[in-house]
């Protein structure tokens, strides 16, 4: 009998990079972008890990000498010896609308859903606690020092505001808004990323850290906003504006980040940022019904490879 799974994108609305040094971030799911595993119990050995959309066969054979060079063998490898199980027979077939390298958390949901899959192999059901902890391991090998953002929004499949070393929080939309992603359709490394914030905080960490104690600032706002009885798009988009202007300056936008962000808000969106790593990847635009047609067009017109519609809150 087979089994499936899957995990959502998640987008981040607020707070990206700043999260790494101690300041509140805000992220949500989008439902509409999914990883999805089928799990089929086979008589083979080991189990054959097929991601079509990452163009990987990959067979796992001993859950004690993970293949480090492949990241699905590490962390198929890596839960069956979190559960104490050795290496069972099975086939897991993968497949991912989430685009990859672009901010959206494909990382965290590819490995969200493959070790519901292993466990699941060895037959043990996982609590959502207990699956988020070993991705965030599994996180590690994307992004080198992970935020524990991504992670926790795929696996719980709810809007958070998080920051590091505290609970998470989970948060209570009251309204609903309208999110346009654009993608410039540049791959770029989270990993690669976080490492130049860090290395432009060492050599101007008078400039830069202010920047990032602002970008928290503006994250505590928005929480209070998203979270109020009444419409705030005017107000979440002038900090979502601030937010991509602080992350400008901490060198993590590109050309193609800033024509998108400059199209959406010349076309009428409340405000524009972008979302994830950066250096490429996507961007966000905070809008109104009516302007999603214009927004939209905007963005293709201006460079962007895919535009995908989305709304956040109401929950």
């Amino acid at each position: 009998m087979s089994l499936a799974f899957s995990a959502p994108a998640k987008i981040i609305l607020f707070g990206e990079h700043a999260v790494v040094y101690g300041q509140p971030a805000i992220a949500v799911p989008v439902s509409s972008l999914r990883v999805r595993a089928v799990v089929h119990p086979a008589a083979s050995a080991g189990i054959l890990i097929r991601a079509r959309d990452l163009g990987q066969e990959i067979r796992v054979l001993d859950a004690a000498d993970p293949n480090e060079q492949s990241p699905l063998a590490w962390i198929a490898a890596y839960t069956a010896r979190a559960l104490e199980q050795p290496i069972l027979s099975g086939e897991i077939d993968l497949k991912s609308d989430i685009p990859l390298a672009s901010g959206l958390g494909s990382g965290a949901a590819i490995s969200a859903v493959l070790v519901r899959s292993v466990a699941a192999l060895g037959g043990v059901r996982l609590e959502d606690q207990a699956v988020n902890e070993l991705v965030y391991q599994s996180e590690k090998i994307y992004h080198g020092n992970p935020s524990g953002v991504d992670n926790t929004v795929v696996v719980f499949e709810r809007g958070l505001y998080f920051r590091r070393n505290y609970p998470y929080s989970f948060m209570t939309m009251r309204n609903k808004y309208e999110i346009l992603i654009a993608d410039t359709g540049i791959r770029a490394s989270t990993k690669i990323a976080v490492g130049g914030v860090r290395r432009l905080f060492e050599q101007d960490r008078d400039h830069i850290e202010p920047a990032i104690q602002e970008i928290g600032i503006i994250s505590a706002e928005a929480r209070e906003l998203l979270e109020s009885q009444t419409d705030q798009h005017p107000a979440l988009g002038a900090l979502m504006s601030r937010n991509h202007a602080l992350l400008q300056m901490l060198q993590v936008s590109s050309p193609e980040l800033d024509q998108l962000v400059d199209a959406a808000q010349n076309a009428g969106a409340f405000g524009a940022k972008l979302s994830g790593g950066g250096m490429g990847g996507n961007m966000i635009a905070l809008v109104d019904e009516a302007h999603i047609a214009p927004v939209s067009e905007a963005l293709k017109q201006a460079g962007a490879v895919r535009v995908i519609h989305t709304t956040v809150g109401e929950n």
